[in-house]
């Protein structure tokens, strides 16, 4: 399984925008074959940041999804950037 997930800081006062036009990518994302889940949120507590997560199945199924990547509509937004692709060694599980 692979996960991406970080923080995206946006232009300020630009988060709202960022959210609406990421909507549609979600929407796609969680329909695509091989996606468990897909989520662009605004943080709590810094008005200007917002949160990814993604789980894949396989690197295929990513990138089959993300082809070119996001447009500049949504690229032309961000400021930085921190997210990670890590890859997940199914099978152990904590439960509680």
């Amino acid at each position: 399984m692979i996960i991406v997930a970080g923080k995206i800081y946006v232009q300020s006062g630009k988060r709202d925008t960022f959210l609406q036009r990421s909507h549609d990518a979600m929407q796609l994302a969680r329909e695509a074959k091989g996606c468990r889940d897909f989520i662009v949120a605004a943080d709590p507590l810094e008005a200007d940041r917002v949160n990814v997560y993604e789980a894949w199945d396989s690197e295929d199924s990513l990138q089959a999804f993300r082809g070119a990547g996001a447009g500049s509509d949504i690229t032309a937004l961000i400021k930085r950037a921190d997210v990670e692709q890590y890859q997940v060694m199914e099978g152990n599980t904590i439960s509680s």
